[in-house]
């Protein structure tokens, strides 16, 4: 989780006067444990209002220009992403709209996502073309089981033997794609590019187009339309009714499975990002008093905890979108 710099101002703090008043002692003392100000001289309400802010939480799962890093690394906690492009707010890349089209933190981890993806299996394709013989070694022995099971848990039985492996690149290379980002996510100081919908958006996206395209290439496109209503035995008057509404409903379906396979996958890697945002934002309310020794080490245990289960997630989520992803494809295949 990124380190956060606090923007406040530093206050005095009214409350540190001692009080001869007896009868009030123990009211200000109450009073003193809610707002007295830390080494960095904020108060305990200021805390609050500062790290539980929403703009505060969202900003650290949302994509920027810059990455937070500690402050050991760049004195403003910010290492900012070089402008390559030249385009600026003045100078938008699409004039009249709203649009830089400068480098931010999610492109830089989706490239980063490509090129170890393409070292790790032009490594494991020239291992295997030029050796040929069974696995060696962890990282070869690792790779090419995630290969075998794409192919025989996902893309054989989704999409049939005859045709899994046309499909095996692209189901290969969205699960990859998708754990790397995701395990990129777990990494402090860098970002959870799967925890933007635009991303898995596109995702979506690609995967929508080619279910269309390869439905479309084998039935034709009259024929893919037509086969999204199933066959029944029907009477000519409930055909007349039953046939438009149910392919209507099957229609929309296709969109809406989909738009849920980027919602998925996006709300669980932005929810899982936030959560940890908040849990961490508990020290830096609770250093502003003593609650510090006691909220601090609960707060990482649970950051910890939260932290495996995020992990378990991160990987889960990258089946769940190539498997539905395997799923649709053969669905368009082999219709109803």
């Amino acid at each position: 989780m990124p380190f956060i710099e606090d923007e406040k101002e530093t206050k005095d703090d009214p409350h540190d006067e001692n009080h001869e008043d007896a009868g009030q002692h123990s009211d200000d003392a109450a009073h003193d444990a809610g707002s007295s100000s830390s080494s960095d001289g904020y108060t305990l309400e200021e805390g609050l209002e500062h790290y539980m802010d929403p703009g505060h939480l969202f900003g650290h799962v949302q994509d920027s220009h810059h990455f937070e890093v500690p402050k050991f690394l760049s004195s403003s906690g910010k290492l900012s992403i070089p402008n390559l492009t030249g385009y600026t707010k003045e100078n938008p890349m699409i004039p009249g709209i709203n649009f830089v089209g400068r480098p931010t933190k999610f492109m830089a981890l989706e490239l980063a996502a490509a090129i170890v993806i393409t070292v790790a299996y032009v490594w494991l394709a020239r291992k295997v073309t030029h050796e040929g013989n069974a696995p060696k070694g962890k990282v070869w022995n690792f790779l090419e089981s995630i290969v075998c099971f794409i192919r025989d848990d996902i893309a054989v039985p989704s999409i049939g033997k005859q045709d899994a492996d046309r499909f095996l690149p692209f189901l290969l290379t969205l699960f990859f794609f998708i754990i790397v980002l995701n395990l990129f996510g777990m990494i402090p100081f860098m970002g959870g590019a799967t925890g933007a919908l635009g991303v898995t958006a596109v995702l979506a996206v690609i995967t929508f187009v080619i279910v269309m395209g390869v439905g479309m290439k084998k039935m034709g496109v009259v024929g893919f339309i037509k086969a999204q209503v199933p066959t029944m035995d029907l009477s000519p008057a409930l055909a007349f009714f039953l046939i438009p509404a149910i392919w209507a409903i099957e229609v929309f379906g296709l969109f809406v499975k989909h738009f849920v396979l980027a919602i998925r996958l996006f709300a669980n890697m932005f929810a899982g990002h936030l959560v940890l945002a908040v849990f961490l934002g508990f020290i830096g309310v609770a250093a502003a008093s003593l609650m510090i020794y006691l909220i601090g080490p609960l707060v990482v245990v649970v950051a910890v905890a939260l932290s495996l289960l995020e992990l378990f997630v991160a990987c889960l989520q990258a089946y769940v979108f190539t498997f539905l992803a395997a799923l649709f494809i053969g669905a368009a295949l082999h219709p109803h």
